[in-house]
């Protein structure tokens, strides 16, 4: 079966960078699609079957951090924030509020180009789990591959952005075995882990806290000093 052409949808305020990402990205093969604001992006991501969208953190109307927890309350885009900002908290935050990656301006188009790549490549991985319908069963939680959704004992169903789903389906597949934070990153980003870069603990604290709203005793996720972090229960 022939996989679809990549959507990409940018998002970005400013004419010239805007123009410069459509030129290089359909030179690349890519289906782009562009907006200037987040004004009904919702509905094109939908009819026009975006798998990655470019999202400028500084627009106008609504900022790029609050579109991000919007498309992730209701769509498992893959999203790449681009700022302008180089502080590591702003990145944080962004991959807080459910960003998959992000770049700082000025960024290089291979560089982009890379992530966009990187990106695509995990959520195609998804898409071919998901359509075996796998259900990865722990204590009274499951993870539904097929949906990337956690549900609770309570039957509460949580949304998980690509990065935490990554993640968890990392550690489940190796339960009781710990993983450093290299071979997360290895495994859910295929790129080297820099020591400043705290992505595996900000998504790790993420899905900690999901685990915290229905069991507030049990995260699941151990760290383990000197080495990284352990799923700590029994997957079936």
């Amino acid at each position: 079966m022939v996989e679809q052409i990549p959507g990409l949808l940018v998002i970005e305020d400013e004419p010239i960078t805007r123009a410069q990402l459509v030129a290089h990205f359909e030179h690349e093969g890519y289906r782009v699609f562009a907006r200037a604001d987040a004004e009904g992006i919702e509905q094109l991501i939908i009819t026009h079957q975006v798998d990655i969208c470019l999202l400028d953190i500084n627009l106008p109307g609504r900022d790029g951090l609050t579109v991000t927890r919007e498309l992730r309350g209701q769509s498992d885009v893959g999203i790449i924030l681009v700022t302008s900002k180089g502080e590591q908290i702003d990145r944080i935050i962004g991959l807080e509020s459910g960003a998959d990656d992000y770049v700082s301006k000025p960024f290089d188009a291979r560089e982009l180009l890379s992530r966009v790549k990187g990106l695509l490549r995990r959520i195609r991985i998804q898409a071919r789990q998901q359509a075996k319908g796998v259900i990865r069963n722990f204590s009274d939680w499951s993870l539904n591959i097929n949906k990337r959704e956690l549900k609770a004992p309570n039957g509460h169903r949580l949304t998980l952005s690509a990065g935490e789903f990554n993640l968890l389906l990392a550690l489940i597949d190796q339960a009781g075995e710990a993983l450093t934070r290299d071979e997360l990153m290895n495994k859910i980003r295929n790129r080297e882990w820099y020591p400043d870069d705290r992505y595996i603990d900000v998504l790790v604290g993420q899905v900690r806290r999901k685990f915290r709203q229905h069991s507030p005793d049990q995260t699941f996720i151990s760290t383990i000093h000197g080495k990284g972090y352990l799923f700590s229960s029994t997957v079936s």
